[in-house]
């Protein structure tokens, strides 16, 4: 069974390796979707894979990290493109969150990345 949470968040980037005159090379920001996926068994006695109060106890504290930051501030994010954030985020949350197969982050209503570990 697969299930999902949805997370969001607000977030100033630049991308300072892009060429000058790039749209990405200002600081600009996002509200960021994220969704976290967890796949596993699901218990015969709760009838559920994991309690979402549990993932989001896990995800909030991460999220707010990111919220109303800047992002390249943040150790491990100098170069926030949207992939790496998403691997940023799955090494944060991986580790207390084993049943998690995939995280999903959408950086405008139409443009994401999804990571699934290395």
């Amino acid at each position: 069974m697969e299930l999902f949470k949805q997370f969001t968040f607000d977030s100033a980037h630049f991308l300072p390796n892009v060429h000058d005159g790039h749209k990405c090379k200002a600081i600009h920001g996002h509200t960021y979707r994220l969704v976290v996926y967890i796949d596993g068994p699901l218990d015969p006695h709760l009838g559920w894979v994991m309690d979402f109060a549990d993932l989001k106890r896990v995800v909030d504290p991460i999220v707010k990290t990111l919220d109303h930051h800047l992002m390249n501030d943040i150790p491990g994010l100098e170069n926030p493109t949207c992939e790496r954030i998403a691997i940023w985020l799955w090494d944060q949350i991986k580790p207390q969150v084993p049943l998690m197969s995939k995280v999903e982050l959408h950086e405008t209503p139409t443009s994401g990345a999804v990571y699934m570990g290395k």
